[in-house]
């Protein structure tokens, strides 16, 4: 019994399933918990930043190989297109053949404001996408400044402070996670208390359909993928079960952005392969906002009875393999590039955006779960590609994911868990 009340894993799913109930038994005050899920995220966020640019400057300098550091980039890139194409195929499909949006009576329900979204519909360029994703700025500094490092004779006084401040902003980040119930809590409370359950019963059908598309996906495909690594899905989604728990609650693939850094290199993955991989990986690669992105546009066409050729389902394939790469850049994310894709397509209807209001947000978690899982499965087999990959470590991490969990408790009284093979 005390093992389970200093489970972190049990206090945020215990959170969760009270932020729900208070979002509907009293809404009002749930929904001013939103302060608590979006500042948990905020404090999160500002550790992605130091920890990428520290992970990917010591992964480097220890890698020494440069060759190999672009060959693993080039790689990355080729995974994320193909898989994040097989997204929207898979997307497509389901979306054809369970038809969510038959049926569904436009007049009935509840319309709201999309002026927000669709008055920042604009053309995607690459160059504003660079300057406006903060993250791939830190990860280009970092891959330039590992370089050149590399290479100066004096590195090691610098690598020793790099080292030290690698292990000070991991034990502020594990003093911060401490926190990931009261986030959780603030974040599916005001879900609930804002949207309510009642808003699902209209768009019920789209609501299973995109869920069961998800999981289709995870357990096909990624599955497919982790099995070729030798490696089970369900034993890697169980090892990092924390990480999509506080992702559920709060809504948000960031707020486990470094934890799951952090766990992959634990489980056998190089460093130099984390760091590279998760941070482009959030820009170039997220399978769950690809599939709703495909799934939304195909439902917005059978909701208004638009009849999509084949050569139209191919431009939006096309249209949407460049602009899902902007989403995790832009503030509205999906609804955004959903808005700028039926704009290029110009045969359905932009205020068609004004249905998916209400379940957006019940919908952003399966978004968010797979756009996580999706990014742990790429560098996962990519280090098995590049064999940076110590399969020993993740048979004890595996074993031992318990005491992974209690990783938060070990650093507040200064202990460190068992040494883990080589």
């Amino acid at each position: 019994m005390k093992k389970l009340f200093t489970n972190l894993t049990f206090w945020v799913l215990t959170a969760i399933s009270a932020g729900a109930l208070l979002g509907h038994f009293y809404p009002t005050q749930a929904v001013e918990m939103k302060v608590l899920g979006e500042s948990f995220i905020s404090v999160v966020k500002l550790f992605i930043n130091p920890i990428i640019f520290l992970t990917i400057t010591l992964g480097i300098i220890g890698m020494g190989d440069l060759k190999k550091v672009g060959k693993v980039g080039a790689k990355a890139l080729i995974y994320f297109e193909v898989v994040t194409t097989l997204a929207l195929l898979v997307g497509i499909v389901v979306a054809n053949l369970l038809r969510p949006g038959d049926g569904v009576v436009t007049s009935a329900l509840q319309k709201g404001d999309i002026s927000m979204y669709a008055g920042k519909v604009q053309d995607f360029s690459w160059w504003k996408f660079f300057l406006d994703n903060v993250t791939l700025q830190v990860l280009f500094f970092s891959l330039v400044l590992g370089t050149l490092l590399s290479r100066y004779s004096r590195k090691d006084k610098i690598v020793h402070w790099l080292n030290f401040a690698s292990k000070y902003v991991f034990k502020a980040l594990h003093l911060v996670m401490i926190l990931a119930p009261i986030g959780a809590f603030g974040g599916m409370a005001y879900t609930i208390g804002k949207f309510g359950i009642a808003t699902l019963l209209p768009l019920g059908k789209l609501m299973v359909t995109v869920y069961a598309t998800m999981a289709i996906f995870v357990f096909g495909i990624l599955g497919l993928i982790l099995r070729t690594c030798k490696i089970s899905i369900w034993a890697y989604l169980k090892y990092i079960r924390e990480e999509l728990l506080i992702v559920l609650g709060t809504s948000s693939s960031e707020a486990a952005l470094p934890s799951i850094m952090e766990k992959l290199e634990r489980m056998g993955c190089s460093k130099p392969v984390v760091g590279l991989v998760i941070p482009a990986g959030y820009s170039f690669n997220l399978d769950g906002t690809t599939i709703y992105l495909s799934m939304a546009t195909i439902f917005l066409a059978q909701v208004f009875n638009v009849h999509l050729s084949m050569g139209q389902i191919l431009s939006v394939i096309g249209i949407l393999m460049v602009t899902s790469k902007g989403a995790a850049g832009v503030t509205g994310s999906g609804f955004v590039v959903l808005a700028s894709t039926l704009t290029a397509i110009k045969v359905i209807p932009v205020e068609g955006l004004a249905l998916l209001l209400g379940v957006d947000r019940f919908m952003s978690e399966a978004r968010a779960i797979t756009n996580i899982i999706g990014n742990g499965v790429a560098t996962i087999w990519l280090a098995n590609n590049e064999n940076e990959f110590a399969r020993k470590k993740m048979d004890y991490a595996f074993a031992h994911v318990n005491d992974t969990e209690d990783i938060i408790k070990d650093n507040l009284t200064d202990r460190t868990l068992p040494d883990q093979p080589k």
